[in-house]
Formats: C-alpha cells, sequence, structure tokens
C-alpha cells in the first residue's frame, strides 16, 4: 500500500511568535489536525472552531470541495491569515447489474427502521466531548488485509445511481478481530441495525468518530473507554452486506471523511 506523507506546515506570526502547526494534506475528502498557542481564537471558512487547553483542534474538508481553506488565528489582538489550496480527488465508478431488487432498493416496511438507525447514529455523530484523542496517529482496525471499497467511490446498481461511499472496506475473514483505530469513548454499540449490522461507534473528541460496520460480535458496550489497538469486535456479514468484510467510516460531526487520510493508505 502506498503511503501518504503527512506535512507539517509551521507559520510564525511577527510580533507574538504564534505557531500554527497543520498535520495532513488538503485533498478532497481529508481530515486536518492543527495546533497553535492556547488560548488562541481559531476560524476555518469565517467559522469559530473548538480548541483545546493544549492548542489542538480539527477540521475537515468535504468530499467535492473546490475552493481554497481560509484559517484564521488570533491572539493578543493581532490575527494572521493562511490560505490553501484544495487538491481534487479521482473517485471510481462502478457498475454492477443483474442484481436482485431488494438489493438495490429497500422494501418499504423497513424504511422507519431505517429512518431510526440514522437517527441514533446521527446521535451519536453530533457529540462535541472535550477529548483529543484526534491528534494522535490512527492504527489500521485490521491486520493484514486487502482494500476492496474506497471513499468516495460510487456504484451505479442496475442502472440506477446510488449514494457514494463514504468508508473503506477491508476483506477479512469472518471472525477476524477489529481493533480500535484510536483511543476514544464508545457512543453506539448495536448489534443489528438494517444498513449497517453489527455497529460500533467511537468519539475521539471535537466531534471526530470512527464507526465500524458489519460486525459478527460486538465485544464493547456503550460508554465504555477504549484505547488504540483494543479488540471492540469481530468481522462480519451482518446488515445490508454480500460478503463478510469490515467497512470503516471516519466523521466530523456529520462531515463524513476519507479514513484512508488518517491511516495513510492511498
Amino acid at each position: 500500500m502506498k503511503k501518504l506523507t503527512f506535512i507539517i506546515i509551521i507559520f510564525f506570526i511577527s510580533s507574538s511568535l504564534q505557531a500554527l502547526e497543520l498535520k495532513g494534506t488538503f485533498h478532497q475528502g481529508n481530515l486536518i489536525i492543527g495546533k497553535t498557542e492556547p488560548k488562541a481564537k481559531v476560524v476555518v471558512d469565517k467559522k469559530k472552531v473548538k480548541i483545546s487547553d493544549k492548542g489542538f483542534f480539527v477540521f475537515g474538508i468535504s468530499k467535492n470541495r473546490k475552493k481554497d481553506v481560509t484559517i484564521e488565528i488570533s491572539k493578543n489582538g493581532l490575527t494572521e491569515k493562511f490560505v490553501k489550496k484544495i487538491y481534487k480527488k479521482n473517485y471510481k465508478i462502478q457498475k454492477i447489474d443483474g442484481l436482485p431488487k431488494k438489493q438495490v432498493t429497500p422494501p418499504k416496511e423497513v424504511y422507519e427502521r431505517i429512518k431510526n438507525d440514522n437517527k441514533i447514529i446521527s446521535e451519536a455523530r453530533s457529540i462535541d466531548s472535550s477529548l483529543i484523542f484526534f491528534k494522535d496517529k490512527f492504527k489500521p482496525p485490521v491486520e493484514n488485509s486487502i482494500i476492496t471499497g474506497v471513499y468516495g467511490s460510487q456504484r451505479i446498481l442496475n442502472g440506477i445511481p446510488k449514494s457514494p461511499h463514504y468508508g473503506l472496506d477491508f476483506a477479512a475473514k469472518e471472525g477476524t478481530d477489529v481493533k480500535a483505530m484510536l483511543s476514544g469513548v464508545v457512543t453506539l454499540s448495536e448489534r443489528d441495525l438494517y444498513y449497517t449490522g453489527g455497529t460500533i461507534i467511537l468519539d475521539h473528541g471535537h466531534g471526530v468518530s470512527t464507526l465500524y460496520m458489519h460486525l459478527k460480535d460486538i465485544y464493547v458496550p456503550n460508554g465504555k473507554n477504549v484505547n488504540k489497538g483494543d479488540v471492540i469486535g469481530a468481522v462480519g456479514k451482518t446488515g445490508r452486506s454480500t460478503g463478510a468484510h469490515l467497512d470503516i467510516r471516519l466523521n466530523l460531526f456529520d462531515l463524513k471523511l476519507d479514513p484512508a487520510s488518517v491511516l495513510n493508505i492511498n
């Protein structure tokens, strides 16, 4: 697998020598981690961003964003503006024909169930804790696995365009250990959601969360603190899955980001 090199950019603001560090590449779909002087004010695209006591903050770049990102750092009456260019990603399109209708469009009798599932997932992703685990290095959730699905790819099933895939799929045998990519707190632990089957969401702070789908077994309850590398479940084929695999997601609140951007996978 090809590795992305994280870019560390350090700017010094004259007079106060405030430093700004940005970790990540400015490609569509990527998570960017920042660090500046504690108690500074950070504004990204005219929106104030939460900053930790140690100066850490985070923001994301949407899947189809084209315009530059503007970052403003203010402290002691001084404001410095930084403008970062956004780089485009190429997304794959896959056509699959001849599928049974129920695999393309869910039956009407499950619509209410899907609505309820989406609500609890949205609530888990909306948590804005003060944890700062998001600043740490992420770890792959399964070992020695092949990636079979990537962020941004879109499937056309029986001629019907479906929503883009916002995750990263790992091919693995049923029962394979799934490990926490980062330390955090379990905010959702569900065994039978319609689309995602056995599902876990971990909160890593400031709205950053990871989601693990189609699990056969779940080993962690809601509210449990987990450490990076802890086994939290087992690969399965639950929910709307045609075979055993792990689908992971990276979110910043409701913004769906590319997990590959934090796993150094390209």
